[in-house]
């Protein structure tokens, strides 16, 4: 049976946070004061996380932080995940009590070793030994074994949400691993408001270069998301659009939430969907287009059918009943909503030694107390216990 909640929900995206820092300072999201707050995991352990989820009927993996690129290894995590196939592939376990039983080492184990310590650069010495926690060769092997069985089965889809300053040289690496598609993060399409916002001076240079490069690799549909904020960048809602045209990209504009580090959202900052397309309307007819219900953004064409813009309006207009994710933070914890108030400690229970079919049934757990709605706006609204850069966007 697919993954779902008590009110129905199919579960079938996971975002994972591989890291919780980040290179940018935007004013919507960071103080500007506080670094990273909590810590990596271990590739493998996230990748164990997904093989298992995989197997209970996720098909949609979304990489985010933090700023995921700067996390060395990560095309090579991306090659990992590209291995699994979904529709119910049986994850190959990386538990300990897997590796509780080594057998000797040979001398055709010499390559995998290579290999592997490029993907676990945290356990390269450890890898000669399997009682160390990170995997054999022969173990690691028979992973790409079974997954290479499943060829014929549906891909994975695997996206990557990244503020784009470190795209340019990694879109082409990032496609060839299997890397699906891209989201960068751009709330300006001028320069100097761009610096205003991220806090970092000639950044926009290195995140146009990101875009055109993602977009010449195949990493497609390539879409750029913009939070607005009123008093802000409300004004560049028409320069996307001609942006939008002019790139080849989605725009995808969302409502600030109340999510940063500050704590000074109100509902007076949010700009509204509503606003947003009777901005946009005196730039060029729009014309809505059909989504998906689990989609996170509204879809519509400019009226001659070049360019699309999204709205993600979870403050205006919510579509909790419909979602149909759950996150997994850089240190390890399930949360079931952004605006969840508690995590589940999934890592914790890995620490322990549970096998794969105890972590399943730790998640089902977990999934069936995910909440039915946020209240932003509501008077009994509690803030969630994490602010966004430290849950994954």
């Amino acid at each position: 049976m697919p993954l779902h909640d008590k009110f129905g929900r199919v579960i079938t995206d996971l975002r994972i946070s591989i890291t919780d820092r980040c290179n940018y300072k935007c004013v919507y999201c960071r103080t500007g004061n506080e670094g990273a707050l909590y810590g990596d995991l271990p590739f493998e352990d996230y990748l164990r996380m997904a093989r298992v989820l995989v197997g209970m009927g996720i098909t949609k993996v979304r990489l985010t932080g933090g700023e995921p690129l700067l996390r060395k290894g990560v095309v090579e995590f991306v090659r990992e995940l590209a291995k699994l196939r979904p529709q119910g592939l049986k994850p190959a376990s990386f538990s300990r009590d897997v590796a509780r039983a080594p057998r000797p080492r040979t001398s055709g184990d010499d390559a995998a070793v290579g290999e592997a310590e490029a993907f676990y650069p945290d356990s390269a010495v450890a890898l000669a030994d399997p009682r160390a926690g990170a995997p054999a060769p022969h173990i690691l092997r028979s992973n790409r074994a079974e997954a290479s069985s499943f060829h014929g089965s549906e891909p994975l889809d695997i996206a990557l949400t990244t503020n784009g300053h470190m795209l340019a040289e990694m879109a082409q690496s990032l496609k060839d691993a299997g890397l699906t598609r891209v989201t960068v993060s751009m709330d300006a399409v001028d320069p100097d408001r761009f610096a205003r916002i991220t806090r970092v001076p000639n950044g926009y240079d290195h995140v146009l270069a990101g875009i055109r490069a993602a977009r010449r690799a195949g990493l497609w549909p390539l879409k750029v998301n913009c939070v607005l904020m009123r008093g802000f960048n409300e004004d560049q809602i028409i320069p996307f659009g001609m942006f939008a045209r002019e790139e080849g990209v989605t725009v995808r504009f969302i409502e600030f939430m109340p999510l940063e580090e500050g704590r000074t959202w109100a509902p007076s900052t949010v700009v509204t969907l509503d606003e947003i397309l009777a901005r946009m309307a005196e730039y060029r007819p729009l014309v809505e287009i059909p989504h998906a219900r689990s989609e996170t953004a509204r879809r519509y064409r400019f009226e001659d059918g070049v360019g699309e813009i999204g709205i993600i309006a979870p403050v205006s207009h919510p579509f909790c009943g419909h979602c149909s994710r759950i996150r997994i933070t850089s240190d390890g914890k399930i949360r079931t909503c952004l605006f969840s108030v508690w995590d589940h400690d999934l890592h914790a229970q890995m620490r322990r030694g549970a096998s794969d079919d105890e972590l399943e049934e730790f998640i089902q757990s977990v999934v069936a107390k995910k909440e039915e709605r946020h209240h932003i706006g509501e008077a009994d609204f509690v803030p969630a216990s994490r602010t966004m850069v430290h849950i994954g966007g």
